[in-house]
């Protein structure tokens, strides 16, 4: 990379663009469900577009567990993945062909459903606690129409996959 000039604006959202898009392709029962990332710098939402086949409960209706528990966690793992790369992404070091280390693997996601999930969109955050070598601790929070009104948070721990130095 050339320090004497920076890059291109453009340049650095198309690698990062770039990256996501690696990282989300990587969960292909994120696309199954229709997950997609909102990206603003280094901060991703997580967007669930509401679908019938996510409904659960036809009598409430309400989105099944299940696939609330599948999108706080691909939440958790995509946005630790994009915070375990995001130096490499801002160096240049991960071209746009870059080959993605391997996900972090759950040890354990722990869900706390604090409402019904209603017939609309949903949205998520992850909040990465603790990053280190070996392990990572993570915590994920979703809401639908007002951010202060979670409808379920969950608490993962990961075990990190071993990066070539």
């Amino acid at each position: 990379m050339n320090r004497g000039r920076p890059e291109p604006v453009q340049v650095i959202k198309q690698r990062r663009d770039a990256a996501l898009t690696s990282l989300v392709d990587g969960v292909p029962y994120a696309k199954f469900l229709g997950i997609h990332f909102d990206r603003r710098g280094d901060e991703l939402t997580a967007v669930l577009p509401f679908d019938e086949k996510l409904i659960g409960n036809q009598m409430l209706p309400a989105i099944h567990g299940g696939v609330t528990a599948a999108f706080l966690e691909i939440t958790a793992v995509i946005g630790l993945s994009w915070q375990m790369l995001w130096n490499d992404i801002e160096s240049g070091d991960a071209g746009g062909d870059m080959t993605l280390p391997r996900m972090p693997k759950t040890i354990d996601f722990t869900i706390d459903y604090l409402r019904s999930g209603l017939p609309r969109d949903a949205y998520a955050r992850a909040r990465v606690n603790r990053s280190g070598r070996r392990y990572a601790s993570v915590h994920v929070e979703g809401w639908q129409d007002n951010r202060q009104r979670l409808f379920a948070q969950a608490t993962g721990h990961f075990l990190m996959p071993q990066r070539d130095e």
